[in-house]
């Protein structure tokens, strides 16, 4: 037994007096009188129509379709959202309320004279494959939960994808990774994205990345939204599109994540996902789609992307990496509008793929060469810093025996001297091409450098004046000093 996963409200009417052709004036009437969008060709059977978006709803369609004496009424949602919390049913109590004041207040001239101006097609288009007459909803919509995993001719790719997310995710779990919070170290050793290992030839990293997940959560959450654009955008542009895409957008959406913040151990989806959203959008803002479709979509997958991204500035979220598989999509589905334009001619959907693959390779290998160059020019810079900073706190360690006078000369031209050198330092490979996270790394080590010249300062004071009225600056300092240096851990 199948049941449809997408929420919807079905009911029937029988015409009992009206004629089929009267029934269809009031309908129209009714629809357009609640305010919603009226997707056209209308025909004799019936048509469809949409509802606005608003804060708690992402639009649903509205199906009148009239089957002998009857009449189908149906709802359904076309946004990812999964309960619809009665605007189904609200809808269709709205519409029955308004057919049924037309019916009394409309007269027979009146009706007849709507009629010859609504000139209806007389039967219901064909099924095609162009763009524009396919439904805002996914192509074919979800007729069980098995059919997600099942590739059909619509929807191959994007089932192929989930399984092999899933597969990689049951992997993990299977080989000992915790299944709800995995450590750092589980992540690397299954191809997390991370900017040290990645340069220093995990190259591959950047693909495999795109199929890893941070615990059930976050896999789950990943394949919901995968699930919603793959039904929604596959059948619009085609397996071999949507395959090159998905790989184009994550790996793209990963390279932007290693050049903003290096540093950070990231994986899933998401940069892949707000690539396909990325696509999406690019389309909605040409004429491939029928307006009535792309108004309702439109708002929705500009919520989406909003939500997601404010979302991400919590600093738990991989934002660069959805920002990068965003502006990545929209390249990439603007590159794919003349093909689809043309769908008669092949030539320009292979060229589409092979132009990502272009871009991608140039692209790549550019923002690549320049963060390996300028994070290899930081690892040597570190390594020196902590050479100096080795030198700096020999200081720190020279016996109680010692004279006063060598005391402060090893303070002012050791201790000093290195910290002054640490700082420079750290300011000059702050000016190199770096991740967010480096940067904001660097400032922390000038504010730690910083403390322990004052430190060094305080002390030199103290030993050369011979007194103790530095004591409580000197503890504060301290205090200071083991404060950055757990910031910086």
């Amino acid at each position: 037994m199948s049941s449809n996963l997408t929420p919807r409200y079905v009911q029937f009417l029988t015409l009992d007096t009206l004629t089929p052709q009267r029934f269809l004036v009031l309908a129209l009437e009714a629809v357009r009188k609640a305010g919603w969008d009226i997707r056209q060709p209308v025909s004799e059977a019936g048509f469809c129509a949409y509802t606005s978006f608003s804060f708690f709803s992402w639009g649903e369609e509205i199906e009148i379709r009239i089957e002998g004496t009857q009449v189908m009424l149906k709802s359904e949602c076309t946004g990812n959202q999964l309960l619809a919390w009665g605007r189904n049913k609200k809808n269709i109590r709205k519409f029955i309320e308004l057919f049924n004041m037309l019916r009394r207040t409309l007269s027979e001239e009146e009706l007849s004279m709507k009629y010859d101006a609504w000139k209806p097609d007389p039967a219901p288009p064909a099924e095609t494959t162009e763009l524009s007459s396919l439904p805002p909803t996914a192509g074919e919509k979800i007729k069980s939960f098995l059919s997600i995993f099942r590739p059909s001719q619509s929807h191959a790719v994007t089932s192929i994808l989930i399984d092999l997310n899933i597969l990689v995710f049951l992997l993990m779990v299977v080989s000992g990774v915790n299944f709800l919070f995995p450590t750092t170290f589980d992540l690397m050793r299954w191809g997390a994205n991370f900017g040290p290992a990645t340069l220093n030839g995990g190259w591959w990293r950047l693909l495999t990345c795109c199929f890893l997940h941070i615990g059930l959560i976050h896999l789950l959450l990943n394949m919901a939204a995968l699930l919603y654009i793959g039904y929604l955008l596959e059948p619009y542009i085609g397996p071999l599109r949507f395959a090159s895409a998905y790989l184009f957008t994550g790996i793209a959406g990963n390279v932007m994540g290693l050049y903003w913040h290096g540093l950070k151990v990231s994986a899933g989806a998401s940069g892949a996902i707000f690539g396909m959203y990325g696509i999406f959008l690019a389309l909605l803002t040409t004429s491939l789609i029928e307006r009535s479709v792309r108004k309702a979509l439109l708002t929705s997958i500009v919520v989406f992307i909003g939500y997601n991204l404010i979302s991400g500035l919590k600093g738990q979220v991989d934002n660069a990496a959805h920002i990068g598989g965003l502006v990545s999509g929209l390249l990439a589905g603007y590159i794919f509008v003349p093909g689809l334009k043309k769908p008669d001619r092949p030539l320009f959907g292979y060229g589409s793929v092979a132009l990502l693959g272009i871009l991608l390779l140039s692209g790549g290998l550019f923002l690549y060469s320049k963060v390996h160059s300028d994070y290899a020019k930081y690892e040597a810079g570190i390594r020196h810093f902590a050479v100096m900073e080795s030198m700096a706190l020999e200081v720190m360690h020279m016996p109680v025996t010692t004279p006063r006078d060598e005391v402060l000369q090893e303070i002012r031209e050791r201790g000093i001297y290195y910290w002054k050198e640490d700082i420079a330092l750290v300011k000059k490979l702050d000016k190199l091409h770096l991740s967010a996270t480096l940067h904001k790394r660097n400032q922390k080590l000038i504010r730690y450098c910083e403390l322990r010249l004052k430190s060094y300062h305080l002390l030199y004071k103290e030993l050369e004046e011979g007194t103790d009225k530095y004591k409580d600056s000197l503890k504060i300092c301290q205090k200071d000093i083991a404060a950055a240096m757990k910031d910086l851990r």
